[in-house]
């Protein structure tokens, strides 16, 4: 990957933010772990699977930040001394097959020490529309019919869908299309497993 300056080689401390699994499951060492909010894009499931919630076979649907909106999430500050180690694994992690395009966005801290609001800049992985796994707008069944089918090296589809809707809830924060896709998913578990839905497309 082509390095950065701006990213890789400023002298100071890292903020990240987080909209997913990085909420729940950072994997790198931080100092601070602050509710946020970013402006101008939005937490979508619109990217195909191959590798952590999925296979090219039978692809997963994870989450990626597409254009418009607002989205909440977590700001997670690394000390300089642990940037360029923080760099490294994230993007083993996120870019497997480059699906996102690493930036610096604004983005407002809501509950920062000492109170009030104060912006900074975070890195951020934003979709890449011009991507082969960029899913764009799927209705509600297609999304459930991805989610349920994929599995990859991080495990089950629909635990990752569940457990960004439990963090999400635990923050005081609602997502009305992730909330209906783990409503459905949870019922379903919930049911004997011959009335289960099963994972064959619809016709």
């Amino acid at each position: 990957m082509t390095t950065r300056p701006e990213i890789d080689h400023a002298d100071e401390d890292l903020w990240v933010f987080g909209y997913g699994s990085l909420m729940w499951r950072p994997g790198f060492v931080h100092v601070e772990r602050v509710p946020a909010r970013l402006v101008g894009l939005h937490r979508a499931l619109c990217v195909y699977s191959f590798v952590h919630r999925g296979t090219p076979e039978k692809p997963g649907l994870v989450l990626g930040l597409d254009r418009g909106g607002t989205c909440r999430g977590i700001a997670f500050r690394v000390e300089r001394a642990h940037r360029a180690e923080t760099l490294a694994y994230l993007r083993a992690r996120e870019q497997v097959t480059r699906v996102y395009l690493e930036t610096l966005r604004p983005v407002t801290l809501l509950d920062p020490p000492g109170g009030g609001e104060r912006r900074v800049r975070a890195l951020v992985y934003v979709v890449d529309r011009s991507h082969p796994q960029y899913a764009g707008r799927l209705d509600l069944e297609q999304q459930l019919h991805l989610v349920r089918q994929g599995h990859g090296q991080s495990g089950p589809n629909r635990d990752y869908v569940v457990a960004t809707v439990r963090e999400l809830e635990q923050q005081g924060c609602r997502d009305a299309q992730l909330h209906a896709i783990a409503r459905r998913l949870t019922a379903a578990d919930a049911r004997p497993p011959h009335d289960r839905p099963s994972d064959a497309p619809s016709t």
